[in-house]
């Protein structure tokens, strides 16, 4: 059963323009990395809140590309657009 993962942060109020031009970059990466099945960007300019809404198949998978971007140096540059770390929480999908 595949991972729904959510990914909230704060985006530092001079880094909105930068940061959209580093995702335009970098999301297709993301898309394209083993395990992914999907992600979605939203961002509230107001309060300069990001979540990422991502479809994962597994945590394992998830954690892997963490890792990779760890390892690679896109994680360090994207915290430099960002007041604080990411939150990331794990959810399974609820059949009712």
């Amino acid at each position: 059963m595949s991972k729904k993962v959510i990914i909230e942060s704060k985006v530092k109020s001079d880094s909105i323009d930068t940061l959209m031009s580093f995702l335009a970059e970098n999301l297709p990466n993301v898309r394209g990395f083993s395990g992914c099945q999907q992600v979605i960007v939203y961002l509230d300019p107001e309060n300069r809140t990001m979540i990422f809404d991502e479809e994962w198949l597994s945590i394992e998978h998830h954690r892997k590309y963490i890792n990779a971007i760890s390892e690679n140096g896109v994680l360090k540059e994207l915290a430099t657009f960002l007041e604080a770390p990411p939150e990331i929480k794990y959810f399974d999908q609820v059949e009712l």
